[in-house]
């Protein structure tokens, strides 16, 4: 029995109505099968698990993010594995037991529980040829190798302000001689106080191009053209998608962040897919490791137990 692959009455409702949805599901059963619901993120628990309770026999819920407790709520829950941090003896030892409780699941893995290396993106190969397309007249031409800078913003974990920035732009400047061009991105999580500094040392650098937030989000093209990439270590979103491309990727910061993001960053080093950015990198000089594939990885093993219920998804 096919799930639908996309509700068109689902994408009409103007907000998450878990009893909305979960009578389309059952209204939809007889001619389209069962519903597959993919939430992602803490503001969703309660919503995708309603829906869940609603109709049992008409949904697959795959919950991304951990819930923290009560995991039978949802026929799978996709989270990456530095989640469990807390539950690791290094864990234990930093983490306060009462604020362990709050910030992590109760038991280990179980069954149902898919692990993944960092966050899933929409970054795929089909994604970023598309991106090559339309990026081509604005990027192709770009001296290389073209160093791309994504810069985050600090978080409760990963404290940083002006060192960073300066750091970063003094490290930069000794590459530079290395690069054909360098394009810089900031996040909107970026301070004011780091991007400004940013762009007072390298916005003049006819090298350097920074993306003054206006128009259309070179993100995608950026991860498209790229040789190298430098990101900051705050974002595990920003990793995880350039991660993917297989290229160089640096990281600056890490030894700032704590906890389960140092967990990460130690599971990417361990990996070979990531470099701390030393300001002595030849960024012509190319190397290579197995790209991280997680969002393929975690829809694999979300086919899995469809198929084992006599459910496929459409070709």
């Amino acid at each position: 029995m096919p799930l639908p692959a996309e509700r068109q009455v689902v994408s009409d409702i103007p907000e998450a109505d878990a009893k909305h949805i979960a009578t389309l599901a059952c209204e939809a059963f007889a001619k389209d099968g069962p519903s597959l619901v993919v939430a992602s993120g803490r503001d969703t628990i309660s919503i995708s698990s309603s829906i869940k309770q609603l109709a049992p026999e008409y949904v697959f819920a795959v919950q991304i993010q951990h819930p923290r407790s009560r995991l039978n709520r949802f026929d799978l829950v996709i989270t990456p594995r530095h989640d469990y941090y807390p539950l690791t003896p290094e864990g234990q030892k930093q983490i306060p037991w009462l604020l362990r409780r709050l910030i992590t699941p109760r038991t280990s893995p179980e069954r149902h529980v898919i692990l993944t290396v960092g966050a899933l993106h929409q970054a795929d190969s089909n994604a970023l040829k598309d991106a090559a397309s339309t990026w081509h007249d604005e990027l192709a031409h770009l001296l290389r190798p073209l160093l791309v800078v994504n810069v985050g913003g600090p978080t409760g974990h990963c404290r940083y302000g002006t060192d960073l920035a300066l750091e970063l732009t003094a490290l930069l400047l000794n590459v530079i001689p290395t690069c054909g061009s360098i394009r810089v991105s900031f996040s909107r999580r970026t301070p004011c106080k780091v991007s400004d500094i940013i762009r007072k040392e390298l916005g003049n650098h006819p090298k350097v191009h920074i993306w003054n937030g206006e128009g259309p989000n070179p993100h995608m093209g950026h991860l498209a053209f790229a040789d190298a990439f430098v990101v900051t270590a705050d974002s595990v979103s920003m990793l995880s998608e350039a991660c993917s491309t297989g290229k160089p990727v640096y990281v600056i910061g890490a030894e700032q962040c704590t906890w389960k993001f140092r967990d990460f960053h130690r599971s990417l080093k361990n990996r070979g897919v990531v470099r701390p950015f030393t300001g002595k990198e030849d960024i012509s000089e190319s190397w290579s490791y197995s790209p991280l594939n997680d969002t393929e990885e975690a829809a694999a093993q979300v086919i899995k137990p469809l198929a084992e219920r006599g459910w496929r998804l459409p070709a």
